[in-house]
């Protein structure tokens, strides 16, 4: 049986790779920077957009919002070219193929999760389920591009900042030496909207409402004995009082998925951004650990994204369904 030779020629790419990262990393080309690390969103102009927006303050342009505008571009580019791959696939022999092949893949792995929790409310289910996931997968891996948080603008450090090196232009960049008076900081042009409070908190809130919307769909009215339960409350004193008391332990525990739901995206994909920022400060050289760190960032962002959408669905499927205790005991 004849062998084949192996040629580990991956290996010396790695190794290439790592001796470029080191040289561009020393201090004649690009030296590590200990970046800024700020939980709110940096602005890229410091003066506000509105005055007064909607009377609720002034209105800023953040780093997060260029990042809103291109996922939300690059989602409907796909969601174009998949359903001119499935209408190709349908006019010819019924075989999906490259973007639209993977599209269906997805979206029918999902259907299935859904419809093994949910059952016949499904296809109301859904939608909703699926859009949340695939948004919030696809904004925990864009952030990923090289470029995100690393080239913006130059503001003016209000206290200790970095000199700068002119590269040409209207072009410069950040040294490490730091600067007491007259120094910059870094406002990059686009930051990933999963570490930024806001985003994670409205779609929390859009979550919750729907899981209500849903509930009450399903069950009409009688969904509110959910968290008002009466039923018992002169039959048996007792035991009704404790109904009504574990109600209202329910709606504390509906309120507060709002809080669970965003502080828990938030915090993952903050604390990732500040392990490879530390990282890739403090070892800029050595070009293969911040690229170990961000597989793991990879993996975080993918788990998270599974989690705040199944969780998401497996709290809608439960608004579905009666209070079985209440039904048992009443039987």
């Amino acid at each position: 049986m004849e062998h084949k030779k192996r040629r580990p020629w991956r290996r010396w790419v790695v190794l290439v790779l790592m001796i470029v990262g080191f040289i561009l990393g020393g201090n004649a080309f690009f030296p590590a920077v200990q970046p800024e690390i700020t939980v709110a969103a940096e602005k890229l102009i410091l003066e506000p957009i509105f005055e007064n927006f909607l009377g609720l303050g002034p209105f800023y342009l953040v780093n997060t919002l260029p990042t809103l505008a291109v996922t939300l571009v690059l989602l409907i580019v796909i969601a174009f070219f998949a359903n001119r791959s499935l209408k190709k696939s349908q006019n010819t022999d019924l075989v999906p193929r490259g973007i639209g092949n993977v599209m269906e893949a997805i979206l029918e792995m999902l259907y299935n999760l859904t419809e093994g929790s949910a059952g016949k409310y499904a296809k109301m289910i859904f939608p909703w389920f699926a859009t949340i996931m695939i948004y919030v997968l696809f904004a925990n891996l864009l952030k990923l591009i090289p470029g995100f948080e690393s080239i913006g603008v130059l503001h003016h450090a209000e206290g200790e900042g970095h000199a700068i090196k002119s590269l040409g232009g209207v072009w410069s960049m950040l040294t490490p030496a730091k600067v007491e008076e007259g120094g910059y900081i870094l406002a990059p042009f686009f930051r990933g909207i999963s570490v930024d409070l806001n985003f994670t908190a409205s779609l929390a809130l859009i979550s919750v409402v729907m899981i209500q919307v849903i509930g009450f769909r399903a069950q009409g009215l009688g969904y509110l004995s959910k968290f008002f339960n009466t039923r018992r409350m002169f039959k048996v004193p007792f035991f009704g009082a404790m109904d009504f008391l574990v109600g209202l332990l329910e709606l504390i525990s509906e309120l507060s998925k709002i809080l669970s739901f965003a502080f828990r995206l938030f915090g993952n994909m903050f604390a990732g951004i500040v392990l490879v920022a530390i990282v890739a400060g403090l070892l800029g050289k050595f070009s293969i650990l911040p690229a170990m760190i961000m597989m793991f960032e990879l993996f975080v962002g993918l788990i998270q994204a599974f989690v705040f959408g199944m969780l998401t669905m497996v709290f809608m499927a439960q608004a579905t369904q009666g209070h079985g205790g209440e039904e048992h005991a009443e039987h």
